[in-house]
């Protein structure tokens, strides 16, 4: 259940806000100022964030193309 509610919060995040967890939990993660339970724990979050960013990042290249097939 709680990954459910991880997942419904990191769909509700910009583009940009997510950016910044990630950079945040890679430098955690790179400076081994976490145990590795918890680095686990973080890198399953990153990857999930990973994925909502290239969603996001699909549907702008979707909407660019819809926009250029628009302009033509």
């Amino acid at each position: 259940m709680a990954e459910n509610k991880e997942n419904n919060n990191i769909s509700k995040l910009t583009f940009e806000q997510a950016i910044t967890e990630l950079t945040g939990i890679v430098e955690k993660i790179e400076l081994g100022k976490i145990p590795l339970q918890e680095s686990i724990e973080q890198y399953e979050k990153g990857m999930a964030l990973i994925k909502h960013c290239r969603d996001i990042l699909q549907k702008a290249e979707k909407k660019i193309e819809q926009i250029s097939k628009e302009k033509e």
